[in-house]
């Protein structure tokens, strides 16, 4: 905590309150992250330079405590108020130039021994653990680049503003090609849950299937070269031709047809 035992000793004989104490450490957190105390209030003056140490008169008012700081480098002024609410500090640290503000609570008693006011050594319970707190805070978010210490994040490259824009865009046509190391899941048009109906699909039965022409040489009969058994003779069909049948398949069955029995009485005259 280099520094800042030389600033409370500087200003050790104005502290008279717990919230002044606070108010100190917190100063000094935002002098060490590269911010330079203008003065207190809400208005510049011309009397404005930029200090490491408090001004005069930054802790007149116990209520309502205001302190203008501008970046090491001059950019970026900010606002930093503490309102006195019951038993806490409530810290908001404004950029004047962007308008990004950030907040902070401290319960007073959690970090000041308030009857060790004038002693350095003991004043704080915890100074590194309210220190972080300032930091994590108040400080760090705001991301202050040109205007202290800390760093802005690196902004998202062109491609990936791109990508991100695409994927919230409601009337984004999207690509046909899909992108690389990706494999599109196309079922099988012919295979399960859509064989039903295949031969429809593929009549001439080209992958395998029986398709839907009849073919007289898978109709039962067995196969002979270039032929159909008691309909055409060999060498009537050419090899691999497919043709619907010249009359209904199996109509040379074995045995007796049973139309051919008379019914019953069929001699009698009078049926």
């Amino acid at each position: 905590m280099a520094g800042l035992e030389v600033l409370y000793h500087l200003v050790q004989a104005g502290i008279s309150c717990s919230q002044d104490a606070v108010v100190v450490l917190t100063h000094w957190e935002m002098i060490k992250h590269g911010l330079r105390c203008l003065g207190s209030g809400d208005q510049s003056s011309s009397d404005d330079r930029k200090s490491e140490l408090l001004p005069a008169g930054w802790n007149d008012n116990k209520e309502v405590y205001t302190l203008r700081y501008r970046g090491d480098d001059g950019s970026h002024a900010h606002v930093l108020k503490a309102i006195t609410v019951d038993s806490s500090l409530l810290f908001n640290l404004m950029n004047t130039t962007t308008q990004q503000v950030s907040e902070l609570t401290v319960v007073i008693a959690d970090h000041i021994n308030e009857d060790q006011l004038h002693s350095f050594d003991r004043v704080y319970k915890d100074s590194q653990a309210l220190s972080e707190q300032v930091r994590r805070h108040l400080v760090s978010p705001e991301e202050r680049g040109g205007g202290g210490g800390g760093r802005r994040k690196d902004k998202k490259t062109k491609t990936e503003q791109e990508e991100q824009r695409d994927d919230h865009d409601p009337l984004r046509i999207p690509t046909r090609h899909p992108r690389a190391g990706t494999h599109p899941h196309w079922s099988d048009p012919m295979g399960p849950p859509f064989a039903a109906g295949g031969a429809d699909l593929d009549p001439l039965g080209m992958r395998g299937g029986g398709g839907m022409i009849v073919d007289p040489l898978r109709s039962g009969y067995p196969r002979a070269p270039s032929g159909i058994p008691d309909i055409l003779p060999p060498g009537a069909v050419p090899p691999g031709a497919r043709f619907d049948p010249f009359g209904p398949v199996g109509r040379h069955r074995p045995g007796p047809d049973p139309d051919h029995l008379p019914p019953p009485g069929y001699d009698d005259m009078y049926m």
